[in-house]
Order: structure tokens, then C-alpha cells, then sequence
């Protein structure tokens, strides 16, 4: 009889060993699927995925366009454009370098840099190798640029065996150089560094007789008004944004540039900018 009970006694001790086991057991496995479904909310609102940084490049000695002001801080029309571009593309986060102008379609192309912002115009030659955004942010006009008291320039012929001022790899050399291609190079062409300012001084002193610039430009140039203005337009030109050709990261970013210029123009915001940055709304006219 007591082996009996001492039986059943062992039996009933293996049985609540046995259920302890299995609440414990139990109790991991719902330790688990908590820390399983707490990880799962985590990654759930985890931090989005980071924005795709591009890579801009500028100048630092363009009036008003892009360049340092007396506080040592990059500014101007197509910086502070840019600027508000970015904020409203979450997906990206640009990153400004500057330097000389001559150097950015180089710096294009090596991949250095991953789109041109400075007031490019879309030409025949640049559309060879580049790729252009679709939507304008600008338009302007090129004209012959003299001293005010010269009345002998109208036209790209009275330019023959002149001395003409340009900025190397500019949209207004490219001018001059298919003249002189037809011309047996009459004109005398004067290549400008990026980074200076005198073409007011060299031309009222007489050290070159010309240059061509963009009608905004020209009170940018001769704030003292020693300048002017001479003959009909040479060509007009949509202003846009450069990147590398046949490239679909640049092909996506061109479209997400051209859709956040159309809102920029239809809130007023780049008309807004033209005018405090270049003296005038230059955004609304459209070469196409």
C-alpha cells in the first residue's frame, strides 16, 4: 500500500515537473514573439531610406548668378533656384562645388559632378555631348556689347578684325567661333578667364573692342553704365540644366528638376527669385 501511494506521489510530482517545463517553455516562446513583433515594429518606423546626394556644379564669379558675397557664403540666382529645387525633391539632397567655369562640362563628363548649373544655354554644339532638362528656368537674348560711344558695331561683320572678349567654352564664344568658321577666323577672339570682371574696364579703355552677353547681363557687368547694347538679338536661348548624356540616375533627375520647376513657376516663386537676383523676371519667354 505505501508503495502504491509513494507511486502515485512520483507521478504526480513528474507531472507538475513536467508542467512547470512546459509554462516555461511556453513563457520563452511568448518572449520570443514578443521580440519578434517588436523588431517588426521597429523596422516598421525605421528611418526612410536616406535621400540620393547630387552633386552640383557652379561657379564662385558670376554677379548675381553664383558667386561669394561679402559674407563668404555661395548665393545667387542659380544657387538660391537650385536651393528651393531640393527642398521640394525629398528623394535627393544637393551638394554644391564650385569652380571655374571653363572646367564644368569637363567635371560633367568624368563624373566629378552630376549636373551644370550656370545659366547654361542649350545649344547644337552642347546638345552633341550633354543632356538638357526639358523645362526653362530662363530665357534671354545675346547681343554685341560696346563702349557707349561707339556707334561703328552693329553686327557680327563689323566685328572683322576686332578684338571680341568672351568667356572660354561660353554659349557667346560658341557664337564667334561658327562665325569665324565661315569667315576665315576674322575676328579676333579674346578668351577670358572664369574668375575675372573687367570686361567693362577692357573695353572702355580699348584693350578689346567687344563682348557679347546676354541682355541681363549688361547691368551686371558696367554698373558705372560705361557700356551699351549694339545691333539685333545674335540668337536667343532657353537656359537650362546640363547633364551627362545617355544616362538613365540623370535622366530621372532631369524629370524630377523639370516637375519641380513647373511649381516653382506656378506659385511665382522663380519669377520671384528672376527679379531680385537679376533685376528683371527673365523666366516667362520660351525659345521653343
Amino acid at each position: 500500500m505505501k508503495k502504491s501511494i509513494s507511486l502515485v506521489f512520483a507521478s504526480i510530482l513528474t507531472l507538475a515537473i513536467a508542467g512547470c517545463g512546459n509554462n516555461g517553455n511556453n513563457a520563452a516562446n511568448s518572449g520570443q514573439t514578443g521580440n519578434t513583433a517588436e523588431a517588426a515594429a521597429s523596422n516598421a518606423t525605421a528611418e526612410p531610406a536616406k535621400a540620393t546626394k547630387i552633386i552640383v556644379g557652379t561657379g564662385t564669379a558670376f554677379p548675381q548668378v553664383c558667386f561669394i558675397d561679402e559674407n563668404g557664403k555661395l548665393t545667387g540666382f542659380d544657387v538660391e533656384l537650385l536651393k528651393e529645387i531640393d527642398n521640394r525633391l525629398p528623394d535627393y539632397e544637393f551638394d554644391f562645388q564650385t569652380m571655374d567655369f571653363s572646367n564644368l562640362l569637363l567635371s560633367l563628363e568624368t563624373k566629378k559632378i552630376d549636373l551644370v548649373a550656370h545659366v547654361m544655354e542649350k545649344n547644337p554644339e552642347r546638345e552633341l555631348k550633354y543632356s538638357f532638362n526639358k523645362e526653362a528656368y530662363a530665357h534671354w537674348r545675346n547681343r554685341i556689347v560696346v563702349a557707349k560711344d561707339n556707334d561703328t558695331i552693329q553686327t557680327l561683320d563689323d566685328l572683322k578684325g576686332k578684338k571680341v572678349l568672351v568667356g572660354a567654352t561660353s554659349a557667346q564664344a560658341q557664337i564667334l567661333e561658327n562665325y569665324n568658321k565661315e569667315h576665315d577666323n576674322a575676328i579676333n577672339i579674346v578668351y577670358q578667364s572664369g574668375t575675372a570682371n573687367d570686361a567693362a574696364d577692357q573695353i572702355s579703355t580699348g584693350r578689346v573692342d567687344a563682348t557679347l552677353a546676354a541682355d541681363f547681363v549688361l547691368p551686371i557687368i558696367d554698373p558705372q553704365s560705361k557700356l551699351k547694347a549694339s545691333g539685333p538679338e545674335l540668337s536667343s536661348a532657353d537656359i537650362l540644366y546640363v547633364f551627362r548624356k545617355d544616362d538613365a540616375d540623370s535622366q530621372k533627375l532631369s524629370d524630377a528638376i523639370d516637375g519641380a520647376i513647373k511649381e516653382l513657376k506656378t506659385d511665382g516663386t522663380l519669377g520671384k527669385l528672376s527679379s531680385e537676383w537679376l533685376g528683371a523676371d527673365v523666366t516667362a519667354d520660351s525659345a521653343q
